[in-house]
């Protein structure tokens, strides 16, 4: 009878110190669990590899599945590995448990990046709406609705910027192409030349020499491309509307030049063979017109010949000096 006692006893207490052992087991692996994913955490944000930051996340949310830092930074990761539908993924994820205006930012930008514009700008505006000192956010918000050629609604979140960051080139720049798109010319030239006057550099002394070639002010931009093209040369873009603004002040030998150099960096440009053949052909110098009228030529329509104007419908000259274009044409179909 005691050794039955005994050996109850010892089941008991065999069976009491299990049960105790289970319970500090379920304690204890939580914690383990936590250190461990910290520990990765930290390795993931030391790492310069991509791939390997990505790696490292993904096993952290493996064992933290709502651990929304590691998905916020694995969304980075993918973002600038450009795999941008899955940062969007990533961040979806925040935005359903713990949505914030960081979160709703990137997404956005990764939405722009797949060109995403209406995904893009519902991000920015949520943003933008959640702290309305994010003023990156109101600024891409003004970019996307530019792109989207809302214009009214670009140019007043445009100007919101202005008004707390009145020293950035770049926003007058853009809201100048959005004053240009409404067709308020003067208020445009005037945010070019503000941003040329708060950094006076190649770009912005390029930008504004466009949009006074696309007003056909080609004096005042031949001054402001050359003024480009002294601060960096090597845009290739400066040289071809120079060179048209050359041509269309009767400059020819200085527009041959000019759309020389615009070819050096682009082999395939058919705009400047054709501004080559209308400069060239000015100058009476008839085989060096039709050579680079049919380069052009041999650019635009590979595999076929030109026989109408409308072929010419995607160049500069169509679309921006037809008169003066459809009558040089007419003088270099006469060479063949």
């Amino acid at each position: 009878m005691l050794n039955s006692l005994l050996n109850n006893w010892h089941i008991i207490c065999c069976n009491t110190t299990m049960k105790k052992n289970i319970i500090l087991l379920l304690f204890i692996c939580p914690i383990i669990s936590f250190g461990q994913a910290n520990k990765i955490f930290r390795q993931a944000s030391r790492t310069n590899d991509l791939n390997e930051k990505i790696a490292l996340l993904t096993q952290v949310i493996d064992l933290e599945p709502n651990n929304l830092d590691a998905y916020f930074y694995r969304a980075i990761a993918k973002n600038d590995l450009g795999d941008f539908r899955g940062a969007i993924v990533d961040y979806s994820k925040i935005i359903v448990e713990e949505p914030d205006a960081d979160t709703y930012y990137n997404r956005g930008n990764s939405r722009y990046s797949i060109k995403d514009f209406t995904g893009a700008k519902e991000d920015y505006a949520k943003a933008y709406m959640l702290d309305e000192n994010f003023i990156d956010a109101l600024y891409s918000l003004a970019c996307v609705k530019l792109d989207l050629e809302e214009y009214e609604d670009a140019l007043k979140d445009f100007s919101s910027v202005l008004k707390v960051a009145p020293d950035q080139a770049k926003v007058y720049t853009l809201r100048a192409a959005t004053y240009k798109a409404l067709e308020n010319y003067q208020n445009a030239l005037q945010d070019y030349s503000t941003s040329v006057l708060i950094e006076p550099n190649a770009d912005s002394y390029y930008n504004r020499g466009v949009f006074l070639m696309d007003i056909n002010y080609h004096k005042e931009a031949n001054v402001d491309l050359t003024e480009s093209i002294k601060l960096n040369k090597n845009n290739s873009y400066a040289y071809f509307y120079r060179g048209a603004s050359n041509l269309l002040l009767g400059e020819f030998l200085d527009a041959i030049k000019d759309f020389l150099k615009a070819i050096e960096f682009d082999s395939v440009d058919f705009d400047a063979y054709l501004g080559l053949a209308i400069a060239y052909n000015k100058v009476n110098d008839a085989a060096n017109a039709k050579l680079n009228f049919e380069k052009a030529n041999n650019i635009i329509s590979p595999n076929e010949s030109v026989k109408s104007i409308e072929q010419y419908t995607n160049t500069y000259w169509f679309q921006t000096q037809y008169y003066y274009f459809n009558n040089s044409i007419n003088e270099l179909v006469k060479l063949k």
